[in-house]
């Protein structure tokens, strides 16, 4: 079977949309939650969310193509092309070799059908946008994406919601590994801080409502009451290793084993003592032919819901051990909950982190839950991982779990 490797990363989050960023907040623990400033949060009760506030997508985009495309089109495009700025590839070699785009979305366009819902109560419904429909379905990210870069391989949109982009790299890694792909541009992108999506997420009581910003997203903490909704994209270039070698490409990390299943138990909640999310880790350890012993850090979805936290805590004791001495820590804290990019962008921040011999901390959880006791990295210090293992948890029962390997230069 052939081997994948990472030669391209490109990320837009909370705590930074390029490499350097990402990395010196990291380092200095820096929280991307704050009060939301997209809507009037005057009276609602939710206040906070992770938001992107250093992007001026006017850089990026003209207002023609800004008014075509949802937000979640333009994040997944801008880390797209960082993904491939950074896998140093041209259009005019994408278009000759075997390209694919796996790009996930939880929820697709909901700032265009909030506003386009809107616009049709007002002017009537055949006076909504023409760019309506491209711009609210969850695989025109994927699409808009392919189009730009002239990638005419498979293109595709793996909709399992907070699992999303973690099965599209997963999914992609398989393709690259039985030849049906050279390159895949893998990940995901998501943008539902607005008035609709906060809302349906408070509603079914599954969002923080804490007003401070360092007691809000706390995963496997005590006193944790839900998740804090972010927003972002991200987006690696997968590549099959001789592929990578030939064209000199800087490789960044490979990718080696894949696990995915599904609870089948309840629309929103894990199943009791995580079964299958203990499957899927073993399923994507099996593939790598790793061992619990050999994983020396996992990246978990830690989403800071009393039920998920719980669960997936059982889950890793019981591949790990009652008493397990990996590493353990949850994006989230800093970056809030990306849903379908969430995968992607986390696994990123993991790769750029243990290339310089540190791991992303677990912030502001402090009372950690007797039902949550594991080895929990809350300080930078220096690590050095062979490799480590990301979870991701979906509303549905979706489970998906990567394994990754650093690579030696």
């Amino acid at each position: 079977m052939r081997r994948v490797v990472i030669t391209g990363i490109g990320l837009v989050s909370p705590i930074g949309s390029d490499r350097e960023t990402i990395l010196e907040n990291v380092k200095k623990k820096k929280c991307g939650i704050d009060q939301i400033s997209a809507y009037d949060v005057e009276g609602r009760e939710v206040t906070l969310a992770a938001e992107i506030k250093d992007l001026d997508l006017e850089e990026e985009f003209t207002r023609k193509e800004q008014k075509r495309l949802d937000r979640v089109n333009l994040l997944g495009m801008i880390a797209a092309r960082r993904a491939m700025k950074d896998a140093n590839l041209t259009v005019e070699e994408i278009e000759k070799e075997k390209v694919g785009v796996f790009v996930s979305s939880g929820i697709g366009g909901l700032q265009s059908i909030e506003e386009e819902h809107s616009r049709g109560l007002k002017r009537g419904f055949d006076k909504v946008s023409p760019y309506f429909i491209p711009m609210a379905i969850s695989n025109l990210t994927a699409a808009n994406i392919a189009m730009e870069l002239h990638a005419h391989g498979s293109c595709q949109c793996h909709v399992t919601a907070c699992a999303g982009s973690t099965n599209a790299i997963g999914e992609a890694f398989r393709n690259i590994k039985h030849g049906y792909e050279d390159i895949i541009f893998a990940g995901g992108s998501e943008a539902s801080i607005t008035e609709l999506g906060i809302g349906g997420f408070t509603s079914m009581k599954a969002l923080s409502t804490a007003t401070d910003k360092d007691r809000a997203s706390i995963p496997f903490d005590r006193d944790r009451d839900g998740f804090v909704m972010g927003e972002g994209a991200g987006i690696f270039v997968l590549e099959e290793l001789e592929h990578a070698k030939k064209r000199k490409a800087n490789i960044l990390g490979e990718v080696v084993g894949y696990g995915t299943n599904c609870d089948a138990y309840h629309i929103t909640s894990p199943a009791p003592g995580g079964e299958y999310a203990a499957k899927a880790m073993v399923l994507a350890m099996e593939e790598a032919g790793v061992s619990p012993e050999e994983i020396g850090y996992i990246n978990a979805h830690g989403t800071s819901t009393p039920l998920n936290d719980r669960y997936e805590t059982a889950a890793i004791r019981s591949v790990f051990g009652e008493d397990p001495e990996v590493l353990v820590s949850s994006t989230k804290s800093q970056i809030g909950h990306l849903l379908g990019a969430s995968g992607a962008v986390e696994t990123g921040i993991s790769i750029l982190t243990i290339n310089e011999n540190i791991l992303p901390p677990l912030i502001h959880s402090k009372y950690f839950d007797e039902e949550c006791q594991l080895s929990f990295v809350t300080e930078i210090e220096e690590h050095k991982v062979d490799y480590f293992l990301k979870n991701s948890l979906g509303f549905g029962g979706h489970n998906a779990s990567l394994v990754l390997k650093r690579w030696e230069k």
